[in-house]
């Protein structure tokens, strides 16, 4: 008899066979997966209230009559909200699924897995409290009005799995209209993270910022927002290569994005590789391929970040560059890049000094704060949780996901270069208060 796929199951099937699927040690299989957000209760998601709520009084308090005094404080003054309300540590994650991880457009109600993960890691890693909301609209500026409508709720919204170009003017048009923290993070959480383990690979090779040659391959959201953080650390020399060849200003089917990076003349993707000093991949598999690294700069960078299978694979990378510096999207490889690096931490620095916006100078700092926290000796603890020893080298350019330090490095970073810059509401901001308000968390 032909076994019957899971969700044929009857709810009290599905309890046994759940039950049986927890208790194995084995790869994470498909029935795990649904498992896993099924039970204990549907969902990855639920609220919790956060006062005492035990009497008539607190009920008097939490309710009427006791909640209109704040609500009156916040008439006369809106920035009070993040006093008397959870504005102050709420994070929407917003996406209408366009581009959803590797399953493309799906729609906005299959993403939700997807967003409701995104609320846990938030929660989980720096302690910001998030809602998902899928918004079933593709319509950019209907879009946009539905998050500018709900905006006030929040203290930052995160943008998740919009495709591109789209998402270049949604968040483009919401930074513009909004006065809290708005960013894509599928544009600059790769950015940022990337922009980290250049600095580092640089170093490690001896290398000037500003000397290198970057080909990028790939021309989506995450392509040019890194294309434009790379131009911002000093890297001028920045090849892009699409679908369709290298980008080129002779070209007639470019977008204002592509035209950023645009050559003045028609090159050979082979001459793009020459000499070049990094190649970061965030397209599909063999979008380039070991001829192209053959014929790279000596100790050549290799980001390659298409997931969950990369362009190359990094044990085919050093069969012939043993030279190379290599990074990879998945977490079974040396110097992963996970954008659990960035966002957390960097919205819980905003958050903190009550961000209007998370501006370059914010970015900038989280991509600096990270290349210094992978200099840093390892705590044994981190070592021991990937079963590896972590020391600054070509194996190691960019911290680890579980490394609890990040909060204090990168939180601390981003809300100092807040108040600098000018985005952050609060009048004070004493630093060293704030690190230990931090190192409390871990």
């Amino acid at each position: 008899m032909k076994k019957r796929d899971f969700e044929e199951l009857s709810d009290s099937e599905r309890v046994v066979e759940c039950k049986e699927i927890f208790e194995r040690e084995a790869p994470i299989s498909r029935e795990e997966a649904l498992c896993y957000h099924q039970f204990p209760k549907a969902g990855k998601l639920g609220v919790e209230t956060t006062v005492k709520f035990e009497s008539q009084r607190d009920l008097s308090l939490a309710y009427t009559p006791g909640v209109a005094e704040p609500c009156k404080v916040i008439e006369k003054n809106p920035n009070e909200a993040y006093h008397f309300t959870s504005k102050a540590n709420l994070v929407a994650v917003i996406s209408n699924g366009t581009a959803v991880l590797g399953l493309g457009d799906i729609g906005a109600l299959a993403s939700k897995p997807v967003m409701e993960g995104k609320a846990i890691l938030f929660k989980n890693f720096s302690a910001v409290d998030s809602f998902d909301i899928e918004v079933n609209e593709k319509d950019i500026d209907k879009f946009c009005s539905v998050v500018e409508a709900i905006s006030p709720t929040f203290g930052g919204i995160n943008l998740e799995d919009i495709k591109a170009p789209e998402c270049f003017e949604i968040e483009k048009r919401l930074v513009n209209s909004l006065d809290i923290p708005v960013m894509h993070d599928d544009q600059h959480g790769t950015a940022i993270i990337t922009s980290a383990g250049i600095i580092n690979a640089c170093e490690i090779t001896d290398r000037k910022l500003e000397d290198i040659k970057v080909v990028i391959v790939g021309a989506g959201a995450a392509a040019i927002s890194s294309g434009r953080m790379y131009k911002e650390l000093g890297i001028s020399n920045i090849v892009m290569i699409d679908s369709k060849g290298v980008v080129h200003k002779g070209r007639k089917d470019l977008n204002s994005y592509k035209l950023e990076f645009a050559l003045d003349d028609e090159v050979s993707k082979e001459d793009t590789f020459r000499d070049a000093d990094m190649v970061l991949g965030l397209s599909k598999p063999k979008s380039f391929g070991l001829e192209h690294i053959a014929i790279m700069a000596k100790r050549p960078i290799v980001f390659s970040l298409a997931n969950p299978v990369p362009e190359v694979f990094p044990e085919d990378v050093k069969k012939i560059r043993p030279d190379a510096i290599v990074a990879t999207g998945r977490s079974d490889f040396p110097n992963q890049v996970n954008n659990v690096l960035g966002f957390p931490f960097i919205f819980r620095g905003a958050l903190d000094v009550h961000a209007k916006a998370i501006n370059m100078e914010m970015k900038k700092a989280a991509s600096f704060a990270l290349a210094k926290l992978a200099k840093e000796p390892v705590p044994e603890e981190i070592s021991e949780k990937y079963d590896t020893a972590l020391e600054f080298g070509e194996n190691y350019i960019i911290p680890k996901p579980f490394d609890r330090r990040l909060i204090v490095e990168v939180s601390s970073a981003v809300a100092k270069s807040a108040f600098e810059s000018g985005v952050a509401r609060v009048e004070e901001f004493n630093y060293v208060e704030y690190r230990q308000t931090l190192l409390d968390m871990i």
